[in-house]
């Protein structure tokens, strides 16, 4: 399988609904006929515990134990530890032991390419890798941006939240600048959004004054339910824990807005080499 699309979800900022929206994109890919790889790469282990596998300490083999492999240059079985949930997609996990990363990754040798060297060995397998970042900037971040193809911002609909966005977007640019010139922000995506409040709304215009013709900022609006938050206790996604609601139906249409997004830069590179 060729073309595979690696995308970061980030936010230094937590409780922006990233975790949620990685699985849910993740689903809702495979649900349009996508093989679709998701990375844990946070230390508390959300997205794991979301798709299904809370006892991440009892797990063998982690994303910390794969990016170790790569700084100490040891061979990497690129299907080990990978777990298959029940509705399409799969999952590298993690747990806390990815926290020791950040210190182990200061001293390594090309230190912002090892999670890009392992994703390299197992990104031919899948039409999409999406990478849950961990709320900070810190080591493991970059080197998620530099795995990353292109980046996609999940916002909550307050003001505070999308005020916090420029270092994100700084710190996007310099690894543009400094290590990968091809790296590019989908696109920015409201979440957990009560349309019905002015708080949400003044959000909204904030984001499209301050960022819109510089960062595309998607159609789709994720709004706010407690039934997605429920969702990470019982290890399903929005479409299997709560068919046809306003959360589902939004998550399934943001899936193909990602995904007609893909298809046309694939289009557009495409006809750009044959020229």
């Amino acid at each position: 399988m060729q073309d595979c699309k690696v995308i970061a979800l980030c936010n230094q900022k937590g409780g922006v609904g990233k975790t949620t929206t990685t699985a849910n994109l993740g689903v809702g890919l495979a649900m349009l006929g996508k093989k679709v790889l998701l990375i844990d790469a946070d230390p508390q282990g959300d997205l794991t515990t979301c798709l299904g596998w809370p006892d991440q300490e009892n797990l063998s083999v982690t994303l910390q134990t794969q990016m170790k492999k790569v700084i100490y240059d040891e061979p990497i079985d690129p299907n080990a530890g990978i777990l298959h949930h029940t509705e399409g997609v799969d999952l590298i996990p993690s747990n806390i032991e990815l926290s020791e990363m950040e210190m182990t990754l200061v001293t390594a040798m090309n230190r912002e390419h090892t999670l890009a060297t392992y994703v390299n060995e197992i990104k031919g397998n899948y039409d999409y890798v999406l990478i849950d970042c961990m709320p900070s900037l810190g080591m493991t971040t970059i080197n998620a941006l530099v795995a990353a193809d292109s980046v996609i911002i999940p916002v909550q609909a307050q003001y505070l939240s999308a005020k916090g966005m420029t270092q994100l977007v700084k710190t996007i640019n310099k690894v543009k600048r400094q290590i990968k010139p091809n790296l590019k922000i989908d696109g920015v995506l409201l979440t957990l959004a009560d349309m019905r409040t002015n708080f949400a709304k003044v959000t909204s215009e904030f984001i499209k004054q301050n960022y819109s013709g510089v960062i595309p900022i998607y159609d789709t609006v994720i709004p706010i339910a407690i039934k997605a938050a429920e969702t990470s206790a019982v290890g399903k996604s929005i479409y299997e824990y709560d068919k046809g609601s306003k959360v589902a139906e939004a998550y399934a249409q943001f899936s193909k807005e990602v995904l007609m997004d893909g298809e046309k830069q694939h289009h557009k590179a495409k006809s750009t080499f044959s020229r």
